[in-house]
């Protein structure tokens, strides 16, 4: 988010984007919120990871034990994929505006926007690893179906958004 930001800024007051100042504002706007967003869903992650830790330390003695560590081991897995899901969500909504702002701001810094794409595309496939590797120790197939089709949705959305972000990029410096 921050390169995404730092060209915005960079065009804010630029000669030439004098008509676009709403525009850029508003985007400079969502990017402040998408940057809170990902550094919540950062500490969150840390947060429920330590949970789990926790879940997996409990005693399993007895069988009344291994029931009560069982069930919060599952919770914590479940929390523990629903936070980079999570991340998924952020990464595809900054992903789209990275992509509306490329060949509509300041030239001069444009492959910071392609280096955003590729890193929030790189972000959201990350989280997609750690969506899976929870989703394997979960029993509720229900819950671990629905997570799976959302993620893929993610996906399946933004990867291509950001291909053709970075690809468009390369077409805005190779042309200039």
């Amino acid at each position: 988010m921050a390169l995404t930001m730092m060209v915005n800024g960079l065009t804010l007051d630029k000669k030439g984007f004098e008509n676009d100042r709403e525009r850029l504002l508003d985007a400079i706007a969502k990017g402040n919120e998408l940057k809170e967003r990902f550094i919540d869903v950062m500490n969150r992650d840390s947060e429920v990871f330590d949970v789990l830790i926790e879940s997996l330390a409990l005693p399993k003695d007895d069988d009344e034990h291994k029931a009560i560590r069982r069930g919060a081991v599952q919770a914590s897995f479940r929390n523990c994929t629903l936070v980079p899901l999570t991340m998924m969500e952020i990464c595809s909504e900054a992903i789209d505006l990275c992509a509306g702002l490329v060949g509509t701001t300041n030239p001069n810094v444009v492959s910071d926007l392609g280096i955003a794409a590729l890193t929030l595309k790189t972000a959201m496939e990350s989280a997609w690893l750690n969506v899976l590797i929870n989703l394997s120790s979960l029993k509720d197939k229900a819950f671990r179906d629905e997570c799976c089709q959302k993620g893929e949705a993610l996906l399946a959305h933004a990867v291509p958004i950001a291909q053709e972000s970075y690809e468009k990029v390369i077409k805005v410096i190779t042309e200039k």
